[in-house]
């Protein structure tokens, strides 16, 4: 691939490859793409569904309290196996692919390196790597510190790859490939009435990732806002039809939306600034985690689940109060109230209540 020629970074989440046979489909996908347009790609992947879990199972089973450096080292080896997989079958559809892992994406990190913060975007490994051929595979949420040293950007962070990667590379946009074609007014899992939001400004879009929609990673939405890089979101299946578009910071007009993450979970606190320090240390982490008013007074908000509290808590010297259920946020504007439900019953009415006040103000889907 010659310098300076045209970039697209696709990336297909873990539920894109439920069968390996998909990674032939996706594989022909990416050829037809690429012989469509001359452009070079980036791909990025994510593990097969459940591969990462049984890792962790694995681990866990050999060393009850397995250390941050065995974590690191075994994880991501699920997306890397995915990132071979798919490489494999473009081989076999005539694209030659090579695949960048760990330290050779270019991304740096610091902080925990099981959880760790993207601090650097060097270019110039992706670009030679392109020149080289005119596709690469990087398996999602790999990176390496400053030290060399492979981390990792946490769970479900192959969003914050494929942003990254478009900014390495120049691209136009990052177009998302997963089981749910755009952004919506709540989960349409959890409420059948959810409306699907075409265009999405960058503020929205933080604040629902913020709060635990299953949309982007919260880091991928800020880093495509500090760049003004559009994100086009997809279905991971044919016709692959595009969904919403996220971009741009006009919020004049934006429309309301609930979100409910079932693995989040509310702890109580004694104060306002006592759940905010909580909440920075576990930040500090790499934990999304939020201090929040609510009726039932001050808690901190630990979004999205796939973190072992206990161990990170010991380490920070840090007291998490009890459990005070599980949040169900609604959004209107810049508005943002956080309510508590009991359970995850309770929450998926609560969630279906909110989302009906807000339908009259929702354009039809």
């Amino acid at each position: 691939m010659n310098p300076g020629s045209a970039v697209s970074v696709l990336k297909f989440g873990g539920s894109t490859f439920a069968t390996p046979s998909r990674y032939r489909e996706v594989a022909a996908m990416i050829r037809r793409r690429a012989a469509e347009s001359g452009e070079g790609q980036v791909v990025v992947v994510s593990a097969m569904p459940g591969d990462t879990e049984r890792l962790r199972q694995r681990v866990h089973a050999a060393c009850a309290v397995p250390g941050q450096n065995a974590l690191v080292s075994l994880l991501p080896m699920a997306d890397t196996m995915s990132a071979l997989l798919l490489a494999a079958a473009l081989d076999a559809e005539g694209r030659v692919a090579e695949v960048l892992t760990g330290q050779a994406t270019g991304f740096t990190t610091r902080g925990s390196p099981l959880w760790a913060t993207l601090s650097g975007i060097d270019p110039a490994p992706l670009r030679d790597a392109l020149r080289r051929g005119s596709c690469v595979v990087l398996p999602g949420g790999q990176a390496g510190d400053e030290s060399g040293r492979p981390t990792w950007l946490g769970k479900n962070s192959s969003d914050l790859s494929a942003v990254a990667a478009a900014v390495a590379t120049g691209a136009a946009h990052c177009e998302i490939f997963s089981d749910v074609d755009g952004v919506y007014s709540c989960d349409p899992r959890v409420v059948e009435e959810s409306r699907l939001l075409g265009e999405v400004a960058y503020p929205l879009a933080q604040r629902l990732t913020r709060y635990g929609a299953k949309v982007l990673h919260p880091e991928a939405v800020r880093l495509a806002a500090r760049h003004g890089l559009r994100i086009v979101c997809a279905a991971n299946t044919p016709p692959y039809r595009r969904g919403s578009v996220i971009g741009g910071i006009d919020s004049a007009e934006e429309p309301g939306a609930v979100v409910l993450n079932r693995l989040s979970r509310a702890f109580t606190s004694p104060s306002v600034s006592s759940a905010e320090e909580t909440a920075a240390q576990l930040a500090a982490e790499g934990i999304n985690a939020l201090a929040a008013h609510t009726r039932k007074g001050p808690v901190v908000l630990v979004i999205g689940g796939y973190v072992d509290l206990g161990e990170v808590c010991e380490r920070r010297g840090v007291a998490l109060g009890g459990p005070a259920g599980i949040p169900v946020v609604g959004i209107e504007g810049e508005r943002v109230e956080v309510h508590l439900a009991d359970d995850e019953a309770a929450g998926v009415a609560l969630a279906r209540s909110l989302h009906g006040r807000l339908l009259p103000s929702l354009a039809p889907s």
